[in-house]
């Protein structure tokens, strides 16, 4: 393994330990009714993840020389919105799912009604979080967090790119609508995550083209490296079911270009958002290897 891949295995090693602790501070459980509630947002969020969002989040604060607790509070938020996603995904309305990291689904464990309240939950949380001041001094940067995480998971992001997910299974989408789909679904909270570090280093909208351009295609990257996942990939090291698309008989990158063509694809959207970042020397490594790690994980 390269000198920079051990500095991206520890990096992410270094971000789950502390967001980690960062949920295990958010959600202790309080001695009232509402304890199962806070049982349920800690199975789904401590242990287990990639945590790729919030180490997005530290990288692209470290160009810019933000503080490390408020990029953690910020990288906190941005999970917390992810988390959710994957509480109410799982949910048997939605993708009906046992498992997930290796672990019973929150509904599985606890109850439908207390998954629900649970995501509910961590997705006011993240704007709580990110409105405090303690994740920036200037509330205008704060405001400008909260725009651009409420952007990113709603209609036109995340929650929008889900429903054209549930409109796949009975409509055959080409590939301009497929890509779109998942610019929604996956990569519009990654995107978020890179601006966010863009946002407490208070760059100017005008200045954040590459990031943007880079942030957009690791999300596509990642999408086409979740298809391969889903269609090659074995169940037990995913930690959840495979094969899901393919079941419901949706259109993916894959059903559209075929394995090989969608893998090449991928390879050409890391190197494209690596040229994005060319403005940037070695103190965008990290990011840079976020890109090629897109293509290279296993689950």
């Amino acid at each position: 393994m390269a000198q920079a891949s051990l500095s991206l295995k520890a990096a992410l090693s270094e971000v789950s330990a502390e967001i980690d602790q960062r949920f295990d501070l958010l959600l202790t459980i309080p001695d009232d009714p509402r304890a199962d509630l806070y049982r349920a947002m800690r199975h789904a969020a401590i242990g287990g993840g990639k945590r790729l969002r919030p180490l997005l989040v530290f990288a692209t604060a470290r160009l810019f020389g933000v503080d490390r607790d408020c990029a953690g509070r910020a990288a906190l938020a941005i999970e917390c919105i992810h988390v959710y996603s994957l509480i109410h995904d799982d949910l048997p309305a939605m993708d009906d799912d046992d498992l997930r990291r290796g672990k019973p689904t929150v509904h599985k464990l606890y109850s439908e009604a207390t998954a629900i309240l649970a995501g509910d939950c961590l997705h006011a949380m993240a704007f709580e979080v990110l409105a405090e001041p303690d994740t920036h001094a200037d509330p205008f940067v704060r405001a400008e967090l909260v725009l651009d995480l409420a952007r990113a998971a709603g209609p036109t992001g995340m929650a929008g790119g889900q429903m054209m997910d549930i409109e796949a299974e009975k409509a055959s989408f080409d590939l301009p609508t497929i890509t779109r789909l998942q610019a929604m679904k996956t990569g519009a909270l990654i995107a978020s995550a890179v601006e966010a570090g863009a946002i407490l280093g208070k760059v100017p909208p005008e200045a954040r083209t590459g990031l943007r351009g880079y942030a957009r295609d690791i999300g596509l990257a990642f999408q086409i490296a979740d298809d391969l996942l889903d269609y090659e990939g074995e169940e037990e090291k995913m930690g959840k079911r495979v094969h899901k698309d393919q079941d419901a008989g949706k259109e993916t990158f894959l059903s559209l270009l075929g394995v090989d063509r969608a893998r090449e694809q991928a390879r050409m959207l890391v190197e494209q958002a690596i040229q994005h970042l060319h403005s940037y020397g070695p103190e965008a490594d990290l990011l840079r290897e976020i890109a090629r790690y897109t293509l290279e994980r296993d689950r």
